[in-house]
């Protein structure tokens, strides 16, 4: 097991210390932050996946998403250092309705290593202001997160306001979170979808970096 992957299954198994001195370890080393980031993404997976079958609690959630702050607080500067410039901006922020904010936090980190402005407004974040920031900062992305099926109403409520606002023809919208799938994007009007951090690189590069 190498070092990325010892990181993946500390965290996994929500050893806190275990898992900060392994990031060090890995910055100290040289590792891309990128690949420390994704590793810690496949960990924060299983840990749903252990959730999902009953094996993890709530509790267990809210400790994951602590440590994973902490490890967003020590490659946040490399991630920075380490950007190509920016390529556009995106704005992001989990729903009205929703508090949950570990995959967001995954998917800020990820677009910021790959060069984008992102403009995070958190979680619970109603339909005015996503219309709010898209018009003030004149980013064309935008990414929603939501970890409830609740979230789905807030979603298309804040699509429906973009269009209200005349934006919806210069924006584009991503939808992600643990149950958004082709068939909730198309519901509430979302451009496209994606169940991990990569996949929204994938679409903010598809959306605003032109082809070479």
């Amino acid at each position: 097991m190498n070092g990325l992957e010892e990181i993946t299954t500390a965290l996994a198994d929500l050893n806190e210390d275990g898992t900060l001195a392994l990031v060090r370890k890995a910055v100290k080393d040289k590792a891309p932050p990128e690949s420390i980031l994704q590793a810690c993404q496949q960990g924060m997976e299983e840990i749903g996946r252990r959730f999902e079958a009953c094996d993890y609690f709530v509790s267990d959630l809210i400790m994951s998403g602590e440590i994973f702050k902490q490890i967003a607080a020590i490659l946040d500067p490399l991630l920075a250092a380490g950007s190509k410039g920016q390529l556009g901006k995106v704005v992001i922020g989990t729903v009205h309705g929703d508090i949950h904010d570990i995959g967001k936090d995954i998917v800020v980190n990820m677009l910021k290593s790959s060069g984008f402005e992102v403009i995070d407004l958190g979680v619970d974040v109603p339909a005015t202001s996503f219309v709010a920031a898209l018009k003030e900062s004149g980013a064309t992305v935008l990414g929603m997160s939501g970890l409830l099926t609740l979230a789905f109403d807030s979603m298309k409520a804040t699509v429906n306001a973009i269009a209200a606002a005349g934006l919806r023809e210069k924006v584009k919208i991503m939808v992600g979170g643990g149950p958004v799938d082709g068939n909730v994007c198309k519901a509430v009007g979302a451009d496209d979808w994606g169940n991990d951090a990569q996949k929204a690189v994938r679409l903010a590069k598809q959306w605003l970096v032109p082809a070479a």
